[in-house]
């Protein structure tokens, strides 16, 4: 029996989800809860396990498509129908391989160019079934509930070319998702509405598919369009059935500059052969004129090819409209290590050992990419945080010698016991939390539309992780209330997420209040910027051991090396002022300097 694979919901406010990549293919065997697919959402990008054991027999959405919480992704066999689901794409290619035939056909003696005729009246049929003979319209269809308008990107086809029911017909980009727009049925593309770069609502009109013989649509279509209309062209030849050499003729005859000096050479039945030699040469054109311009690659190659050291500027796309595809980056970085394993022998002599860091440099050097959807939700979240904020930045040195000699004794014995590492991260989280209870201003929410303030009764932390895809925030509930070792496990499981791509929209959701390491990094301290809905935010700077003059109850003032740490509040000054910072600040610092953590060390 097959077992149908759907996409869960990943989260309240996630109506749909983007298919990035599929991590198994049409009969591969799959094992229960195995990862199989790649999803993308407007907040979180995760992976969907297969409910059952089996054979993948079916894939229903295809990679880069958008689809609702619920829809069928794909369908699980048992193992007995692995093969059927191999059988199904054999007899789509037949038809499809069937219909460019024609186009060859010229280059023979005119009396092969007899069966061009009709060729056209069945791939008329196609179009007849699903639209009206005036044409059927391509709308922007709803992509989310938040979603009302949308920008193309690209095209993928131009006026006058034949379209397949399905075939990707352009490229869209809303502040969610960036998708293809498939074609609703099969045609010729008479009249492209909405140019790239242009934006449009949902349910606008985007583009006008006709019939296949539908001729007069496509005569404004440019040069590169000209081999292409030669498939319709052939519906009025009928008539003048005896001279099919002359067939082409009339047709070329309204259309542009272009197509009229083919018409010279089509009266001669001899130079016939030469009028059919042009033909594929304007087909490679448009293939390389797309290649020059596409710059644009979708996210999934973009970080498949950065992943693999590959420069895109150098790989050939094989896609539509000379496309990268993800089979191209694979290919070239095959090619790459193949070619890096010949010259690895003369890299014997190495010079002495440097303690500079090696220093690899970036494929996006030099590069002009578009920007990812993530970044574009991280940057308008922090302008409109610094736009509607009045922020303030205040700092202070603390002493932490202590806390870390105890996380030094500790840390063996609490790794043994809670199974994860002691950082130094869980202490902050703890004194920040307590401080918290203490100071609740710091832990609220201005609600601006009703001109009112929120102070939270419970300390939902949210903690700054860095990934490969941004900056994202997974939130500690009830951080006020766990011990050291609940939170060292929360931050280590979400942490984890977050670099699995395994992380659920609410998980990331509900924080009261943030803390950001930047000194995990190395950086010693940063003016760090409050989120959206709340009124502060903790930074933690680099641990740095150097001499300070501490107060030595025997020997009185004296230096000695410490580990020392600056410790920064970022907040909103329309509601927190600049002494309850610091009486925040300062009760963080003393939590932390005292060290009194030897009871839930177990020490």
């Amino acid at each position: 029996m097959a077992v149908s694979v759907t996409l869960p919901a990943l989260g309240e406010s996630v109506t749909e989800g983007t298919v990035t990549r599929w991590l198994k293919a049409e009969g591969e065997r799959v094992e229960a809860d195995e990862p199989l697919l790649e999803v993308s959402t407007d907040k979180v990008d995760t992976e969907i396990p297969a409910p059952a054991a089996g054979i993948l027999a079916s894939i229903k959405v295809a990679e880069d498509e958008t689809v609702e919480v619920g829809a069928e992704l794909a369908l699980i066999d048992d193992g007995t129908g692995g093969a059927a689901p191999a059988e199904a794409p054999q007899q789509a290619a037949a038809p499809a391989e069937a219909a460019p035939e024609p186009a060859p056909a010229p280059a023979p003696a005119p009396v092969q160019e007899a069966p061009a005729a009709p060729a056209p009246a069945p791939a008329a049929e196609a179009p007849a079934a699903g639209g009206s003979a005036e044409g059927t319209d391509v709308t922007l269809p709803a992509l989310g509930e938040s979603v009302t308008e949308g920008t193309v990107t690209r095209w993928l086809k131009e006026v006058g070319d034949a379209v397949e029911a399905d075939e990707p017909l352009l490229e869209v980009s809303t502040d969610k998702v960036d998708t293809e727009i498939p074609a609703p049925v099969a045609g010729v593309l008479l009249e492209i509405v909405v140019a790239e770069d242009e934006t449009a609502e949902v349910g606008a009109k985007l583009a006008v598919i006709g019939a296949a013989g539908a001729a007069p649509a496509a005569a404004p279509a440019p040069a590169p369009a000209a081999p292409k209309a030669e498939a319709p062209a052939p519906a009025p030849a009928p008539a003048p059935a005896p001279a099919p050499a002359a067939a082409p003729a009339p047709a070329p005859a309204p259309a542009p500059a272009p197509a009229a000096p083919a018409a010279p050479a089509a009266p001669a039945p001899a130079p016939a052969p030469v009028a059919a030699a042009p033909a594929p040469a304007p087909a490679p054109a448009p293939a390389a004129g797309s290649g020059d311009e596409g710059a644009y690659v979708t996210p999934l190659v973009r970080k498949l090819a950065a992943e693999n050291g590959v420069d895109l500027g150098s790989v050939k796309g094989t896609g539509v409209g000379g496309r990268i595809r993800k089979q191209d980056v694979v290919a070239a970085a095959e090619a790459a290590k193949a070619a890096a394993q010949a010259p690895a022998p003369t890299a014997a002599p190495a010079p002495a050992a440097s303690k500079a860091p090696k220093l690899e440099v970036s494929p996006l050097r030099g590069q002009t990419v578009k920007m990812p959807r993530m970044r574009k939700v991280i940057g308008e979240n922090m302008m409109k945080a610094l736009h509607s904020q009045a922020q303030l930045t205040s700092v202070v040195e603390v002493d932490i010698t202590k806390l870390m000699r105890l996380r030094a004794q500790a840390k063996e014995s609490f790794a043994a016991r809670e199974g994860v590492k002691l950082s130094p991260m869980p202490f902050f989280v703890k004194a920040a939390a307590q401080a918290l209870k203490a100071y609740p201003v710091v832990n609220a929410r201005i609600n601006e539309d009703e001109g009112t303030i929120t102070y939270f009764d419970s300390e939902n932390i949210g903690i700054a992780v860095d990934s490969e895809k941004g900056l994202m925030t997974p939130v500690i509930k009830g951080a006020g209330d766990l011990n050291l070792a609940g939170i060292a496990k929360k931050t280590a499981e979400l942490a984890g997420k977050v670099r699995g791509s395994k992380i659920t929209p609410d998980e990331l959701s509900g924080a009261t209040f943030t803390i950001s390491n930047t000194g995990s990094r190395g950086a010693l301290f940063d003016t760090i910027i409050v989120p959206p809905n709340q009124v502060a935010i903790l930074g933690i700077g680099a641990t740095v051991r150097r001499p300070v003059v501490i107060n030595h109850p025997d020997l009185g003032e004296t230096i000695a090396v410490r580990d020392m740490v600056h410790v920064v509040l970022s907040y909103d000054h329309r509601l927190v002022d600049g002494a309850d910072a610091a009486r925040y600040l300062t009760a963080v610092k003393a939590i932390l300097e005292a060290g009194e953590f030897e009871v839930e060390l177990g020490l």
